[in-house]
């Protein structure tokens, strides 16, 4: 069997990309079969940013303490999150203390109603004074003040309407005194009345603000004597005014401090969850391993 071979011209390569342009190879000149296409790009795959990646069902092996362990977590994040939600629907209530006068606008004083009812004791034996710790001692004051006999003359009932110098604010009235009853005391006895007072102010979820106080009385009744024999009984009212006023705000958590906490309770409960599971069952499986070593 014999073979020949015909004699070929000189033959150059022509360019894909000029044949791709639509020009045509001249004599001599010899092109590819076929060009490849244009290169194209693989698709964006967005899930490569899933950082909680998914492991198959059929790599996974539930255990009775894991199940155990799962009912308890879930249980322990109810009650946790039924805690903070009822924290976060009530209303907080928080106190703070300062120095402040909120009423600059008093002129410095305050108004002082006084209504006392002496069954045995005449009128014109019952007097006011009035002494201050700036200097103030009025002995027999009378302005904006009546006497109402009693007992046919023999009793009186004092009115009197007056004002006292104030280091402090007093926000409000008050009746510290209403209902006192001290007719079975001895008659020849003074009666000295210490109300201690402490400026409050109450402002709603509203942001209304109410002023009120808070007071403590003490009474102490005593038969008085000097060096010359017995003092004429009378009844002391002395106000002591605390520098500090007490403010009480209504507040409700905030949404995104609630959020963060449920947010805390379930990742931290699923965590350490998740690690006494993993420690479980680690021991476990060595443990295994330790009975089947024995066994062999």
């Amino acid at each position: 069997m014999g073979w020949c071979c015909a004699a070929a011209g000189p033959v150059t390569s022509w360019p894909c990309s000029r044949r791709q342009r639509g020009e045509k190879p001249g004599p001599g000149a010899a092109g590819p079969a076929a060009c490849p296409g244009p290169a194209t790009n693989m698709p964006f795959d967005f899930r490569r940013f899933d950082i909680y990646r998914k492991v198959p069902k059929d790599l996974t092996q539930p255990t009775y303490t894991g199940a155990i362990i799962s009912v308890c977590c879930c249980l322990f994040i109810l009650f946790l999150f039924l805690s903070e939600l009822t924290g976060f629907i009530a209303t907080e209530i928080v106190n703070e203390l300062y120095v402040d006068d909120p009423d600059k606008d008093s002129g410095g004083k305050i108004e002082v109603n006084l209504n006392i009812s002496l069954p045995n004791l005449h009128c014109e034996l019952v007097g006011l004074d009035i002494q201050d710790e700036m200097g103030r001692h009025e002995v027999g004051h009378i302005d904006n003040s009546m006497k109402i006999p009693l007992n046919n003359g023999d009793g009186c009932r004092f009115e009197g309407h007056f004002s006292i110098n104030k280091v402090h604010n007093v926000h409000g009235a008050f009746n510290a005194l209403e209902g006192a009853d001290k007719l079975s005391s001895n008659p020849l006895a003074s009666h000295d009345y210490i109300l201690k007072i402490v400026p409050t102010v109450y402002e709603d979820m509203s942001g209304k603000q109410r002023y009120s106080y808070q007071y403590t009385v003490a009474n102490k009744e005593y038969v008085a004597y000097s060096h010359t024999g017995r003092i004429i009984p009378a009844i002391w009212f002395r106000y002591d005014l605390s520098p500090i006023t007490v403010k009480y705000t209504e507040r409700r958590q905030p949404l995104y401090r609630f959020i963060t906490s449920i947010c805390a309770i379930i990742g931290g409960t699923f965590t350490v969850a998740g690690i006494l599971d993993s420690c479980i069952f680690t021991a476990s499986e060595a443990w295994k391993k330790i009975q089947l070593g024995k066994m062999q």
